[in-house]
């Protein structure tokens, strides 16, 4: 039951850590390159070490940011309910 009851907040939780994802890059790319945009796959005027390296930082980031909004989103249902969602 806490599985089900778990679900939408689960899915919440995704979003919001999104986009604290996103706003997190968005910081850690100004501070690592000295830029307000990172590059795009499609961008002509960048080197691929440029694109690659971006897309590397933005995918850690965004693994490590779901990563800790999912725990913790579980560690709170289990405070709540005293079960474990997973």
């Amino acid at each position: 039951m806490v599985k089900l009851l778990y679900k939408p907040f689960s899915l919440l939780f995704g979003v919001l850590g999104g986009v604290a994802a996103g706003a997190v890059f968005k910081q850690v790319w100004k501070l690592v390159a000295g830029e307000d945009d990172a590059p795009d796959a499609t961008d002509e005027d960048r080197r691929w070490r440029e694109v690659l390296a971006a897309a590397a930082l933005q995918g850690a980031i965004f693994a490590a940011v779901k990563a800790a909004v999912g725990r913790g989103g579980a560690v709170g249902v289990r405070r709540v309910t005293g079960t474990w969602p997973g």
